[in-house]
């Protein structure tokens, strides 16, 4: 069973960056595509962003598109989130996951593995 911890969370100003970082455990991380989501208060979870396991393919919600980039390192098991030009509305708790078997990349159900979550929240 693979293991996720999130880092990177905080508070920042709008326009300001941050970056996540995920670090697996276990031998299938390099293996599995992987994804950021992120839920706001009184909201659903949300799907941010996705990358497939050898990082040949990424895909981005639209509201994150040309700010956020996805990026993995499978040499130290790590998933990564950089996130620029943050807005208000970015304001959430933030969750990498991990798919064992594919699927529809921006589908919730379609990950297998989950982290506890960073909390990021950006200030107007």
């Amino acid at each position: 069973q693979v293991q996720l911890v999130e880092s990177g969370g905080g508070l920042v100003q709008a326009g300001g960056s941050l970056r996540l970082s995920c670090a697996a455990s276990g031998r299938t991380f390099s293996n599995n595509n992987m994804g950021w989501f992120r839920q706001a208060p009184g909201k659903e979870r949300e799907f941010v962003a996705g990358i497939t396991w050898n990082a040949g393919s990424t895909y981005y919600a639209d509201s994150v598109k040309g700010r956020f980039t996805i990026s993995r390192d499978n040499a130290k098991n790590t998933l990564y989130l950089q996130m620029n030009t943050l807005k208000p509305e970015d304001t959430a708790v933030y969750y990498c996951a991990g798919s064992m078997y594919g699927g529809r990349y921006y589908s919730s159900a379609s990950y297998d593995y989950w982290g506890q979550g960073t909390q990021v929240t950006v200030s107007s």
